[in-house]
């Protein structure tokens, strides 16, 4: 099921659970990632969280994974 993109910004994060990227390995240039309802995610810089994170739907995380893997971004 893929939400509106209004909706995941509408998504309240003061709760959120970020996680540090598995590819950060140890460096300061890190993403923090959080799980968001239906499959969608969140994704911020770790150095500046107070900034307003990205939001990707369930599809487009997908989709941006399998483009980072593939060695495409």
């Amino acid at each position: 099921m893929k939400e509106p993109k209004a909706e995941l910004y509408a998504e309240d994060l003061s709760a959120a659970k970020w996680h540090k990227a598995s590819a950060s390995a140890g460096e300061n240039d890190c993403v923090e990632v959080a799980e968001l309802p239906h499959g969608a995610r969140a994704v911020r810089d770790s150095k500046s969280p107070e900034r307003e994170p990205l939001r990707f739907t369930a599809s487009e995380w997908a989709a941006f994974r399998a483009g980072v893997i593939a060695g495409e971004l």
